[in-house]
C-alpha cells in the first residue's frame, strides 16, 4: 500500500535545530531538523501521554569506560519529555537509559524539489514532506 504524502513546510521554515509540530488526521507528529537531517516522531510520550515534541532538545551525559565519568554527547538529538524528562533519541525514537526498551513511533520524512514540466519555470523553494 502506498504511503500518503503530506506537505509540511518549506525547507527554509525548518532550520537546523528547528521543529514543527503538525496534525495529520488524529496524529500529532513532530518534524525535527537535527544537524541538517530531518526526522519525524509521534508527539506522544509512551510513559503517560505528554506532548513529547514540546519538550526540550539537547544532548545527554553518556558513561565512559571509567566508572563515575561521563561525557556530554548527542547534542541536538535528544528530546526530553516535558512532564517527567524521559529522554528519547530523535533520530531513532528509542528511549535512552532504560533496561526495558521503549520507543516512540517514527515516520519517513524527505525533502523534495518540485517537479518541473517542460515549461519555463522558476523553482522557489524545496518542500519538507512527511509520508504516513
Amino acid at each position: 500500500m502506498a504511503k500518503a504524502r503530506h506537505e509540511i513546510c518549506p525547507l527554509a521554515a525548518l532550520p537546523v535545530g528547528g521543529r514543527k509540530i503538525v496534525e495529520i488526521g488524529k496524529r500529532s507528529i513532530g518534524v525535527f531538523n537535527v544537524h541538517g537531517a530531518l526526522y519525524a516522531i509521534r508527539n506522544v510520550c509512551p510513559h503517560q501521554g505528554a506532548e513529547l515534541c514540546r519538550g526540550s532538545v539537547g544532548g545527554t551525559m553518556l558513561p565512559t569506560d571509567t566508572p563515575g565519568q561521563y561525557n556530554y554527547a548527542l547534542d541536538g538529538q535528544v528530546l526530553r519529555c516535558p512532564w517527567h524528562f524521559w529522554e528519547f533519541d530523535i533520530t531513532t525514537g528509542e528511549m535512552l537509559f532504560v533496561p526495558e526498551p521503549l520507543r516512540v513511533k517514527t515516520y519517513a520524512v524527505a525533502v523534495e524539489t518540485p517537479r518541473l514540466e517542460q515549461y519555463e519555470v522558476a523553482v522557489e523553494q524545496e518542500m519538507v514532506v512527511l509520508y504516513l
